[in-house]
């Protein structure tokens, strides 16, 4: 078996995360086919996880895939959290993942439909999301509200958990999209505001043809070992939200080859993917909260010492924005009221490594100009740095 050492998950890391300056590119569809799929759950990030990996950071060109060319598409799949994906992977996790939690939702709404006695049924729903589709082909872009607006049926209001002590009142037009956009018939368009608005615009999708679940698997497996690997079938189901004999049928659809870790732990990696490779030039990183790199793996005990969780997570296990030198993660960092970036290094990193994070820094603060970036999920070390 052959043996891959934390050194070397290091190594790949920065390479095929296009991480060290000489692997940078100059294609937002590139980076996101490198890392597979960008957390979106907040906005910024997908434009912070991007640019970071630009030869030349573009907030511009990342919008112009985004809403012109959609080459990058938004999907609620993996751990039914928001994603960006490359439009050429997208069906495949609408096979593995997506269609699965679409259906879900849906269920779940008409559950609660059913609970709130007002004889809302599957009939009113789809004769609702008709309605809808039809006054976003009409606009071609509408905000929930100007949707609730021109559909009378989004306007209404229904008990959710009637009788318990957590009963509330909601209206449906946000669950109506979420279950419309789950399912492909339509996707968020550009926000109301900048590039750090999670406020969309939606209109009207093209439907795309989806392979076979099985098959789908496999292909996602692969791309994301070559990715991520080696990997642990713990870190494959974490990741995907698969069930373990999912995983282990994909891992074995694709031939993966077993290899041994440090600690002497086994892992998986793409056929023929042993080769050590070599090590690209030390390099600083100022990643954005819920980056792929810090988020991939259920254990990132090879980048990220164990002393740094508190710091660096929150309650729920999202991590904040993190500083990287050469493969590990060594501090956070945070925007201030002014715009500036400040950071605080939580192992000691050396001279070389400091002026590596301040032209990072700077580099950053050059291409974000005036926009303001708060992350949705904060976390101790982020707070402390912007009182």
């Amino acid at each position: 078996m052959h043996h891959i050492s934390d050194e070397q998950r290091r190594i790949r890391l920065a390479r095929r995360h296009l991480l060290a300056p000489a692997t940078r590119t100059g294609s937002p569809v590139a980076v996101a086919d490198a890392l597979v799929a960008l957390h979106a759950t907040d906005a910024a990030t997908v434009f912070l996880s991007v640019c970071a990996r630009l030869r030349t950071p573009d907030a511009a060109a990342v919008e112009k895939a985004l809403y012109e060319d959609v080459s990058l598409v938004r999907l609620l799949s993996m751990r039914n959290t928001l994603f960006v994906v490359p439009e050429a992977l997208a069906p495949r996790i609408e096979a593995t993942n997506a269609r699965a939690v679409a259906a879900k939702e849906r269920r779940t709404f008409l559950k609660h439909l059913a609970e709130d006695g007002q004889g809302l049924d599957e009939h009113w729903l789809d004769a609702t999301e008709q309605a809808a589709l039809a006054a976003l082909t009409t606009r071609g872009t509408a905000t929930g509200s100007e949707l609730s607006a021109a559909v009378p049926a989004l306007r209404t209001k229904i008990t959710v958990f009637p009788g318990k002590k957590y009963e509330t009142v909601q209206g449906v037009t946000t669950r109506v999209i979420r279950i419309m956009a789950a399912e492909g018939r339509i996707r968020r368009d550009r926000p109301r505001g900048s590039w750090t608005s999670s406020q969309f615009r939606w209109t009207a999708a093209e439907p795309r043809p989806v392979p076979a679940a099985a098959e789908a698997q496999a292909e996602l497996a692969l791309h994301w070992l070559r990715s991520y690997g080696p990997a642990s079938e713990a870190d494959l189901k974490w990741w995907t939200g698969w069930g373990l004999g999912q995983v282990r049928k994909a891992l074995a659809a694709v031939g993966a080859e077993e290899v041994r870790l440090d600690d002497d732990s086994t892992a998986w990696v793409a056929p023929e993917d042993t080769v050590p490779e070599p090590a690209p030039e030390p390099w600083a990183a100022l990643l954005p909260a819920l980056d792929p790199s810090a988020m991939g793996w259920a254990d990132r005990g090879f980048h990220l010492p164990a002393e740094h969780r508190a710091a660096l997570f929150d309650r729920s296990g999202n991590i904040g924005p993190t500083v990287w030198w050469d493969g590990h993660i060594v501090g956070g960092w945070a925007q201030r009221a002014d715009g500036e970036p400040v950071w605080r290094l939580l192992t000691d990193t050396g001279r070389d490594a400091a002026s590596a994070i301040e032209r990072e820094a700077s580099r950053l603060a050059g291409w974000v100009g005036e926009a303001r970036i708060t992350p949705r999920f904060r976390t101790p070390l982020e707070r402390d740095l912007t009182a």
